[in-house]
């Protein structure tokens, strides 16, 4: 079962394809994204990625999480659903 990983902290140059390389040793990426804002069209300095097992998930997360990607420490921890922002609105 496919598994979904969150990745913060991101360096703004990083590109999704960059952030699927970098994940890559861990195990089958079967997608990776950074998240661009829709104004700038930059990015918003996260991003996920999508591991293929809950064992490869888990092998990045200890592989990655607090490691170093072009200079800046990365967090990498399990995506969490996405929540309907109308209720932060309230």
């Amino acid at each position: 079962m496919e598994k979904k990983l969150f990745v913060g902290n991101l360096p703004y140059s990083v590109t999704s394809e960059m952030l699927s390389e970098t994940f890559a040793p861990a195990g089958s990426v079967v997608s990776a994204a950074v998240i661009i804002d829709k104004f700038s069209k930059r990015s918003k300095g996260f991003g996920f990625v999508e591991m293929s097992t809950e064992e490869e998930a888990e092998k990045a997360k200890e592989m990655f999480d607090q490691s170093e990607l072009e200079g800046r420490k990365i967090f990498v921890s399990e995506a969490r659903p996405m929540t309907n922002r109308d209720d932060f609105r309230k």
